[in-house]
């Protein structure tokens, strides 16, 4: 461990001395570039150089041990030094695990009514509004793409791209299906109804891998309308593709001009057929992912949200808390900080078997 953060401190060393270079400065996307690298390397940096002083401090009063008249003070401060050098030590240990590559990506969101009918729907566009007023709460930008409202309320379908700083690494565990169980409002005999959401989240993609012929595709462009563009254009100027190898279908309708809208349509198409992709490799993986929270398998329960009771229940980890009211109005820090620690906790437990 200690020979990877002297290399990591090395690193952030010569970043340092070529961000004050002549060159650098005179480059925008150079110093860009090398300051986000920087930036990345900054947390690791200054807790391994606490740690460092730390440990030296530690040196420094086993030494004063041998002096009779120190030993009443040393005695008393030396725990406390080998308690905060621990937690040092295993902070250092989660740091240094690697980084999903994805973490600082934005994200395309897709949430359905699944079972359960028009409270299904209805449920749909609750945790639509969950995870709206969480964005807003992080300072992200919600932006929809595409919303197919239910009869009776909230959206069958609705998706969206969430821009923002690590947005991601947030919202990763979220893809699943998500089980309310409460009184519908429709319901006249006070019953308790269960129905279910699906959502999926998926990294937006920069430069996809996947080619994507012209000839593969169906492009069809009509008026905007909805939620996704509320503003009703005289032009046609949304637009859906299907991908026809595979079915995958995107439709944008966000912005005026049908063009902006084709290509913001081009890709999320990406995003979805690596996403795709990337579900067959890990189903293909098999046992592996026993150590990740959840399969991928866009099916599986991962939430169920108990009105009756306040309670919400992560079936990943065991987590639950007595505040559904404060997550639904978008307090998700508990639930995606339990999930991170338990994900954490996971990965340094198979490096170490």
């Amino acid at each position: 461990m200690i020979e990877r953060l002297e290399i990591i401190l090395k690193k952030y060393n010569e970043l340092s001395e070529a961000l004050s270079s002549e060159d650098v400065l005179n480059d925008f996307s150079k110093t860009a570039k090398l300051s986000k690298e920087q930036k990345d390397l900054e947390e690791v940096v200054s807790t391994y150089k606490e740690y460092k002083k730390v440990t030296n401090d530690l040196e420094d009063l086993k030494e004063l041990e041998k002096d009779t008249e120190m030993r009443e003070i040393v005695i008393e401060e030396l725990p406390k030094l080998e308690e905060k050098k621990e937690n040092l030590t295993s902070k250092l240990k989660i740091l240094l695990i690697p980084k999903d590559e994805n973490d600082g990506k934005n994200v395309i969101m897709e949430i359905r009514g699944a079972a359960g009918g028009d409270e299904a729907n209805i449920f749909a566009g609750d945790l639509f509004r969950m995870y709206s007023h969480y964005a807003e709460k992080m300072g992200w930008k919600l932006e929809i793409m595409n919303a197919v409202e239910g009869t009776s309320g909230g959206f069958s379908q609705i998706e969206c791209v969430i821009t923002g700083e690590n947005v991601y690494s947030k919202l990763k565990y979220e893809s699943g299906a998500h089980r309310v169980q409460r009184v519908p409002e429709t319901e006249s005999q006070g019953r308790v109804h269960t129905s279910t959401a699906t959502v999926v989240v998926m990294p937006e993609v920069e430069k996809s891998d996947i080619v994507i012929k012209e000839s593969d595709l169906k492009i069809d462009v009509y008026h905007s309308s909805g939620a996704g563009g509320q503003s009703v254009n005289t032009s046609n100027s949304a637009v859906r593709i299907t991908h026809l190898p595979t079915n995958t279908v995107v439709t944008y309708q966000t912005e005026r001009s049908q063009l902006k809208n084709k290509q913001k349509a081009m890709q999320v198409l990406a995003a979805k057929l690596e996403d795709n992709q990337r579900q067959k490799e890990e189903q293909q993986m098999g046992n592996t992912r026993k150590s990740k929270i959840g399969t991928g398998d866009r099916s599986e329960k991962i939430r169920t949200y108990n009105y009756p009771q306040n309670r919400i229940t992560d079936h990943r980890i065991g987590f639950s808390i007595m505040e559904l009211d404060k997550v639904m109005n978008g307090n998700l820090d508990p639930i995606i900080e339990a999930l991170i620690s338990e994900d954490q906790k996971r990965k340094l437990a198979g490096e170490t078997d």
